[in-house]
């Protein structure tokens, strides 16, 4: 749980990386692969987190078995 987090974290610095680069950017096709690569990390940040919540509540006992 605690590891999707971090991951989530790292990918979300990464995303992060990437949208604040496009500023300092002239080339527009340059500018297109970083906003891609941006969008990138972070649709596995979101994945990161998605996981971590799935996981945490598997562990809590909210998403399972009802017995």
């Amino acid at each position: 749980m605690f590891l999707c987090a971090a991951f989530a974290l790292v990918c979300f610095g990464f995303a992060y990386s990437g949208f604040s680069a496009l500023e300092t950017m002239v080339d527009e096709a340059e500018r297109e692969l970083s906003r891609g690569y941006a969008w990138f990390w972070m649709f596995l940040s979101a994945v990161g987190l998605v996981f971590g919540v799935l996981s945490w509540m598997i562990k809590e006992g909210k998403l399972g078995d009802l017995e």
